[in-house]
């Protein structure tokens, strides 16, 4: 599987959050490590997006969509989401 960049998100992001996040500073639950959401290493498949830690490899966020327009968003492995106003 292809690792993409957090980049890869920013539509998906957009979708569920209203605002593209890829700019946003993220920290790693599991070692501190932090950075943008663009940074981040991801996995994409049929079922959706998993987005990884360049550090540690943990778990930062997954996206999985389902039929009927549901989707489930996670955020386990961040400590941290900078959210600007506009």
């Amino acid at each position: 599987m292809d690792v993409l960049d957090g980049n890869a998100l920013a539509g998906r992001l957009a979708d569920l959050l209203g605002w593209d996040a890829t700019g946003s500073l993220i920290r790693c639950r599991s070692c501190g490590d932090g950075g943008a959401v663009a940074r981040v290493a991801v996995y994409v498949s049929a079922m959706g997006a998993v987005a990884r830690c360049r550090s540690c490899d943990a778990v930062l966020l997954t996206v999985v969509d389902a039929v009927g327009g549901r989707s489930w968003f996670g955020m386990p492995g961040i400590d941290a989401l900078e959210v600007r106003k506009a």
